[in-house]
């Protein structure tokens, strides 16, 4: 992937010597910022979170929804025997 920043010519310089400092490009640097947020324990857990979300999702979909009364949730053989 190919990213463009657009930052201000004393920052590209105070960053640009950090990066000769460390024997990196500033392309480097950044590349190696990004992946450390990327496998940060916050993208982990905000991964995790995407995942129980769309299995929600998915079984909210799936799931029938029943309504039913009190007669229908218990069983009442005795309302036959007395009429009710």
């Amino acid at each position: 992937m190919k990213l463009t920043l657009d930052i201000d010519e004393e920052t590209a310089a105070k960053v640009s010597k950090i990066a000769a400092a460390k024997d990196m490009t500033v392309e480097a640097m950044v590349e190696e910022y990004l992946r450390g947020i990327a496998n940060s324990h916050a993208a982990s857990r905000l991964e995790r979170i995407t995942k129980f979300r769309d299995a929600l999702e998915r079984t909210e979909d799936e799931a029938r929804i029943i309504n039913l009364n009190r007669d229908d949730i218990y069983d009442r053989p005795y309302r036959f025997y007395y009429g009710e």
